[in-house]
C-alpha cells in the first residue's frame, strides 16, 4: 500500500510539474503574439494571418553553434474549424542546420501554416521542415505585397524575434514532432494532435489566454495601418 501511495503522489507531481510548465507555454506563446504584433511596421500582414490555416508559436527556442547549428523548444499550435481556433496542441522542435552562424540564441518563433498540406503535415505530429513540408521567412510589415509567391507554393511560413546576436538563421531539417508530456497533462492519455486541431477536443479554460491572442492578431495588424 505505501509503494502504491508513493506511485501515486509520484504521478500526482508529475502532472503538476507538466501542467504548469504546459499553461506557462501558452501564456508565454500569447505573449509573444502580442509583442510581435504590436511592433510598428514589423509584425505579421494581415493578408497572411487572414490566409492561414494554423498558427504555432514556439517561445523562446534555443539556436546554437559555430558553423554547425542546432534548435531545440517546445511549442503549441491551434488550427481553424468550422467554430473557430481549435484546441491548443504541444508540439516539440528539434534539429540542426547548416550555415554562418556562431553563439547560443533564444529566439521566439512563431509559424503560419498556410495551406491544407501544411496542415496535414501538423495533423500528423512528426514531420521535417525543408524535407516534408516547406518552409521560407514570410514577409514582414503591415501588408504583404501582391507580386510575391508567399501564398503560391510554401506551405509554412516561418518568423523569429532575436533576443541576441544570430547570424544565418534556417530551420531547414529541423524536425517537429508531438509533445507527449505536455498533451497528456493537458487532455489526459489516449488524445491525439488530430483530434485536439481538428475541433473534436474541447479547449480549456488555461488555453484562453493564448486563443485570445490568435483570435486577435489580424486586429492587431489592422490597428497598426
Amino acid at each position: 500500500m505505501l509503494f502504491v501511495a508513493l506511485i501515486s503522489l509520484t504521478s500526482l507531481g508529475w502532472a503538476q510539474s507538466h501542467r504548469e510548465k504546459s499553461v506557462d507555454r501558452m501564456d508565454n506563446a500569447a505573449k509573444v503574439l502580442h509583442e510581435i504584433m504590436g511592433a510598428p511596421d514589423k509584425g505579421i500582414p494581415e493578408e497572411v494571418l487572414e490566409h492561414a490555416k494554423c498558427v504555432a508559436v514556439v517561445p523562446h527556442m534555443l539556436k546554437g553553434g559555430f558553423v554547425f547549428g542546432a534548435e531545440n523548444g517546445r511549442g503549441v499550435a491551434t488550427c481553424r474549424t468550422a467554430e473557430g481556433w481549435s484546441a491548443p496542441a504541444f508540439f516539440a522542435i528539434t534539429g540542426g542546420s547548416w550555415g554562418l552562424q556562431i553563439g547560443i540564441e533564444g529566439i521566439d518563433l512563431v509559424m503560419i501554416i498556410q495551406n491544407d498540406r501544411g496542415m496535414q503535415r501538423l495533423l500528423a505530429s512528426k514531420f521535417e521542415l525543408g524535407a516534408d513540408a516547406s518552409a521560407a521567412a514570410g514577409p514582414v510589415g503591415r501588408h504583404a505585397s501582391a507580386d510575391t509567391d508567399w501564398k503560391l507554393n510554401t506551405e509554412i511560413l516561418t518568423y523569429s524575434r532575436a533576443k541576441g546576436a544570430f547570424a544565418g538563421l534556417t530551420l531547414n531539417g529541423a524536425s517537429i514532432r508531438r509533445d507527449d508530456d505536455s498533451m497528456q497533462a493537458i487532455y489526459g492519455r489516449h488524445v491525439s494532435t488530430r483530434a485536439v486541431l481538428t475541433g473534436r477536443v474541447p479547449a480549456t479554460e488555461s488555453s484562453a489566454r493564448f486563443l485570445n491572442a490568435v483570435r486577435g492578431a489580424k486586429a492587431q495588424a489592422i490597428a497598426q495601418n
